[in-house]
């Protein structure tokens, strides 16, 4: 019996001893990834703006919060969401009842929705609608789309078509809708698309179209962020056909003074316990699906359930260090630099510096990531994780930017929205059909934690200190965060397009992939 326990107790420390590697890779990326922001607010409020040391050091206490949660929950999600999402999307097909498919998708999508901390955000900024009937609402919006988004790959049924007919009943909603709440519902379909529900779904989406095999499948197992994006802003713009946007008025976030390291200390500790109780709320509903699924599926061996286990804790205490990180130490930082930047009298340095941080913060984001490496992973490093990060920088800094320069001149936001679906739209009919949902994805992907929790406060604080409305100025920047990288990403894959047909003509070494007779090859020049 001693024995025994020796050899586990030596298995459990060599699995711990294999894992350390990988959670100091992941630390490493974090930090090459917060790094680049926390250089540009340092020197901010060195040459610009008024930042009490207090508040500096609570910017960089949350900095390196962020950077550490951001590397557990990266390996949480490799060591558990990936793989049991996988596991149920390979599974429900073989079930072979389509309504019970259907069913499962619902209900998955909307559990995990109410446990998206983003959507606690973005419900708590409305003052006009309880926060759970926004929170249900939407999340009965996702379970919807993503039961939608499943049957597409089921049925095969072309992702551009489907994007093209859905966004166009977005557009005529809205028209109909309240302005106040508009930029509202367009904001909802980016936050949903969360750190939580991000990799979960797409893993769904890899081990459904695993199962089919066909030469469309790796193309068809993006998407379903994409479509499960669509489903909020419907259903926040029918909801806001039922409330008046005057029934409450927004009240700015408290900014709490600090003076001394005791101060910042206090803070974070205060505030540490409230996100642990957050974050529980939020793993605990997958957690409970995977204990669920194993006993209904017996799919993973002992070896595996351990490591799924294992990866649910890097996961929740990852994310507790991240939105207490973000929440406590950035979101205050955000408000006073869009505040102080309005208030000077070069307020037109709103728009190239949003530019900059926008290019920069998306990096930060720890979905993001995940989305890369599974590209990468899934076009057989043809896409690599570079070139996706590089890509989706562009389109952010554009997005920010926009968003700036509507606070400034006061730009209704369909005028951009609206154009911007439509190119977007019009060059998916354009592009391979794998760039299409790699694209609408991304868009999703790209609006997670750190656009609602550091950007908006900046778009706030500016909003307030030009008079503006914030309903409807500063709302809206987390749409255009998800439209941009729509459209950069699209415009990657007309480049690419159009090298293929370039190197057609040289030496074809090796087709890694067939999607829709577009071969995605490796090409070496004779």
């Amino acid at each position: 019996m001693g024995k025994m326990v020796v050899r586990r107790l030596k298995k459990v420390k060599g699995f711990f001893e294999a894992v350390h590697p990988k959670l100091k890779n992941k630390t490493n990326e974090s930090l090459a990834a917060v790094l680049p922001i926390s250089i540009i607010v340092l020197a901010l409020s060195v040459f610009l703006i008024s930042l009490s040391v207090g508040l500096a050091m609570m910017f960089f206490v949350g900095a390196m919060l962020l950077i550490l949660g951001m590397g557990m929950f990266q390996l949480g999600v490799e060591m558990a969401m990936t793989p049991l999402g996988e596991g149920i999307g390979v599974w429900m097909p073989k079930m072979k009842k389509l309504p019970f498919i259907i069913f499962v998708s619902f209900l998955l999508g909307t559990i995990i929705t109410i446990a998206e901390p983003d959507l606690q955000v973005l419900s708590n900024q409305v003052p006009a609608i309880p926060n759970m009937v926004i929170i249900l609402t939407v999340a009965v919006g996702v379970g919807i789309f993503l039961a939608v988004a499943i049957l597409r790959i089921i049925e095969k049924i072309k992702l551009s078509t489907l994007l093209m007919v859905l966004y166009a009943l977005v557009v005529v909603i809205s028209f109909f809708v309240p302005k106040e709440f508009v930029a509202v519902a367009f904001d909802s379909g980016g936050v949903t698309t969360g750190p939580i529900t991000v990799p979960f779904i797409m893993a769904i989406g890899v081990g459904i179209s695993s199962v089919r095999g066909d030469k469309n499948a790796a193309s068809d197992s993006f998407g379903l962020v994409a479509l499960s994006s669509v489903g909020p802003i419907i259903a926040m713009l029918i909801l806001g056909c039922f409330f008046d946007a005057n029934d409450g008025a927004y009240s700015g976030a408290d900014i709490t003074q600090v003076e001394t390291i005791r101060d910042v200390a206090k803070a974070f500790v205060q505030q540490l316990p409230h996100y642990a109780k957050e974050v529980f709320i939020s793993v605990a509903p997958i957690a409970a699906v995977f204990i669920v699924f194993q006993l209904i599926s017996r799919r993973y061996q002992r070896r595996q359930t351990l490591r799924i286990a294992v990866g649910f804790g890097y996961t929740y205490i990852g994310l507790v260090l991240f939105l207490c990180g973000v929440n406590v130490g950035f979101a205050p930082v955000g408000t006073i630099l869009g505040q102080e930047l309005a208030g000077s009298e070069q307020s037109w340095l709103l728009v190239p510096i949003g530019a900059l941080i926008g290019y920069f913060i998306v990096k930060a984001e720890p979905a993001i990531q995940i989305l890369n490496h599974q590209i990468q992973s899934v076009t057989n490093g043809v896409i690599s994780a570079q070139a996706m990060n590089r890509c989706l920088s562009i389109g952010v800094s554009v997005s920010v930017g926009l968003a700036m320069l509507r606070i400034v001149t006061g730009i209704p936001l369909q005028w951009i929205i609206i154009p911007g679906y439509i190119i977007a739209l019009v060059m998916s009919r354009l592009v391979p059909q794998m760039f299409v949902g790699i694209a609408f994805d991304s868009g999703g992907v790209a609006s997670g934690p750190m656009t609602s929790t550091f950007l908006i406060p900046l778009c706030i604080g500016a909003c307030e200190i030009m008079g503006g409305n914030v309903m409807t100025d500063a709302f809206g920047v987390v749409a255009l965060v998800a439209l941009t990288p729509l459209i950069a990403v699209q415009i990657m894959g007309l480049s690419y397009k159009h090298k293929l047909s370039k190197m057609h003509d040289a030496a074809v070494v090796e087709t890694v992939y067939t999607d829709d007779g577009d071969d995605i090859i490796v090409i070496e020049e004779d």
